[in-house]
């Protein structure tokens, strides 16, 4: 119980809680990020892979398909060590870094961290937006030509904004998972929430007053990192959930 008690007592250490905000921070920050590059090159996936069907742009198709199935069918883990590797490094200076509380080391892996989840969910979101292409009727091309729009104006104009409308909800999954997803970030880098946990729990001893590790810890910092998780998550699945329903169509009153 003292062990417990003491595994607490280090939640409300107030320098512990702000830390672990700054993750969370952090993680929201990544997962937007992510989510929003991720919908930017995942909807042009989407459109090269569905419409250049001509000789001339049929290698831009090709090219696509190879991106979009390699990085969707490959583990995120994988592309982390990857990126952690092989993907250019960029030197910020010390005054940017100071900003975030990182060092330009961390602040470095935690770049290439980024790139490969971009990577990894604009393939997946180029399948959510192709599916909501599919799903707009192909009449809607004919009526827009037949009012004068060309075939990019069709696009965004009449054909994107269905498409997006209808893939919201699939769309607000994704960004659920992505969220999760940021998690992973934890093997290489300690920014976001799951990394400072996981570097509370090899110094918890510092503010728990035990000279060794304890379970509780674990318990603790992890429990209080899920409660994070699960409040945002579920939160948006709330509104995924609310945005499903199907809207009733009230009876005018006669």
């Amino acid at each position: 119980m003292d062990e417990l008690m003491g595994s607490i007592k280090m939640i409300t250490d107030k320098s512990v809680f702000l830390y672990l905000l700054k993750g969370l921070g952090f993680t929201v920050g990544i997962a937007f990020f992510a989510v929003v590059l991720g919908i930017i090159i995942g909807t042009v996936l989407a459109l090269v892979r569905n419409y250049c069907l001509s000789k001339k742009t049929r290698i831009f198709k090709v090219a696509a398909i190879a991106y979009i199935e390699v990085f969707r069918n490959t583990p995120l883990m994988l592309w982390l060590f990857i990126g952690l590797v092989f993907f250019p490094s960029i030197e910020f200076s010390a005054d940017f870094t100071k900003h975030f509380g990182l060092s330009r080391t961390e602040m470095a892996v935690l770049f290439k961290a980024i790139i490969a989840l971009v990577l990894f969910t604009s393939s997946v979101i180029a399948e959510i937006v192709r599916g909501g292409l599919n799903s707009v009727p192909k009449g809607q091309f004919e009526a827009a030509y037949a009012q004068g729009f060309n075939f990019v104006q069709t696009l965004f104009y009449i054909i994107l904004p269905q498409t997006f409308k209808n893939i919201v909800p699939t769309l607000l999954s994704q960004v659920i998972t992505t969220i999760k997803d940021t998690s992973y970030i934890a093997n290489i880098a300690v920014a976001e929430l799951m990394g400072r946990t996981f570097q509370l729990i090899q110094i918890s001893p510092r503010y728990t007053g035990f000279t060794t590790q304890n379970v509780s810890d674990v318990f603790v910092l992890c429990g209080f990192a899920c409660v994070f998780y699960f409040i945002i998550n579920f939160a948006l699945s709330c509104i995924v959930r609310h945005m499903q329903k199907p809207k009733r169509i009230k009876a005018a009153a006669v």
